[in-house]
């Protein structure tokens, strides 16, 4: 069968990656990929990182992009590649305007859509915006639903969606067997010459739509009086492109001797940087998930989640934006010797690392029944 896996930001990517790499192992499945190019530098690490083959990319990235012409590049782009492979199955991950926009396009070509991190819910629909309603969408249209845990699968229940729905794990933890190592060696100069001996290392991640004036300012001036009280205490803080976090970190942040403000690093700078870090404080979405694998408790820089698993489990706590709260949470882990213990120490409800493995086996299993 043909399976053609659609993604195109680095999240997506450092998730789908390791399930290509199933697929193109798979005899009986010819992989192709197709990036949207949403993101594009930030993408293309992904990409040669994992030595992912690519056969299109529709490169819709412009400036000043909004989600409308996000949206209708892909719609447009898309169109002659489906109609030239006419693939089986068409994959999409998790709540991008490209898995929306995919899912769609291969619904209008008949084509089933197999979507990958399914069934997480925040039920605002304003938030995660516009995450929150791509990912339900892509659920209407989805023939096949990949959930992480058993809460996704009664997400998806609660909605009526009850056929082809698998607990498989969430393949962003396949993906440290591939970029951790105990040796490794940092590429991000800045962070290559960094010393961590007698330092506790806080990283930090903070750009969400969302979160941008107000809330990022409360964030960043939470972030500064910890640095302040804690003299061990060192903070590194990828900053995301955008001017508006850019402007709002260099002010409050900028310019501390503790504070490194760096580009945004590659999967593996990020994911080793993560294993030697006591702890994250992030809006992301994903580092909620990665995190826990490292046995690294997670602040999360938002009023809601639509991960309540690591909630739940213990590995994740939602502070909120206010700079109080911020404040108090951080400082409480890094003063409480067993309350960072309970966090760092609790399962982490994502799974086993096997992940892209089932995923792969019930696509050959729903192929096999469809045919028989």
């Amino acid at each position: 069968m043909k399976v053609m896996s659609v993604f195109g930001t680095r999240p997506e990517a450092i998730k789908m990656c390791p399930l290509v790499k199933k697929l193109e192992a798979e005899p009986d499945i010819e992989s192709i990929v197709c990036l949207t190019g949403q993101h594009r530098e930030m993408l293309q690490q992904v990409i040669d990182i994992f030595e992912t083959p690519v056969k299109y990319n529709l490169d819709i990235m412009k400036t000043r992009q909004t989600l409308t012409t996000i949206t209708v590049s892909i719609l447009e782009e898309i169109e002659s590649v489906l109609s030239a492979e006419k693939p089986d199955l068409v994959l999409v991950h998790g709540d991008t305007s490209t898995s929306f926009a995919t899912a769609l396009a291969a619904f209008y070509h008949q084509i089933p859509v197999g979507h990958v991190e399914a069934g997480l819910r925040t039920y605002d629909k304003y938030s995660p915006f516009p995450e929150e309603m791509n990912r339900s969408l892509t659920g209407r249209i989805a023939e096949l639903h990949f959930a992480p845990t058993e809460n996704n699968r009664k997400n998806l229940a609660a909605e009526g969606i009850t056929g082809n729905v698998f607990v498989t794990g969430n393949t962003v933890i396949d993906a440290f067997q591939t970029t951790v190592k105990k040796d490794y060696v940092f590429k991000d100069e800045s962070i290559r010459s960094l010393d961590f001996r007698g330092l506790r290392c806080i990283l930090m991640t903070a750009h969400r739509r969302e979160n941008l004036g107000g809330p990022l300012e409360s964030i960043c001036r939470a972030v500064r009086r910890i640095v302040e009280e804690f003299e061990d205490v060192l903070v590194v803080y990828p900053v995301h492109m955008n001017p508006a976090v850019r402007d709002t970190a260099e002010r409050i942040l900028g310019g501390m001797e503790r504070v490194r403000l760096v580009h945004p690093l590659d999967v593996e700078d990020m994911h080793n940087l993560m294993a030697r870090s006591c702890l994250v404080m992030t809006d992301s979405g994903g580092i909620q998930e990665e995190a826990p694998a490292c046995g690294v408790p997670v602040l999360v820089l938002r009023t809601e989640t639509e991960r309540p698993e690591a909630v739940e489990a213990g590995t994740v706590k939602v502070v909120g934006v206010c700079e109080e709260a911020i404040y108090e949470n951080a400082k409480l882990l890094l003063t409480d010797t067993e309350a960072y213990r309970r966090m760092a120490h609790a399962v982490n409800p994502y799974g086993d690392g096997h992940a892209c493995e089932r995923i792969v086996r019930h696509i050959l299993e729903w192929k096999k029944d469809g045919t028989d």
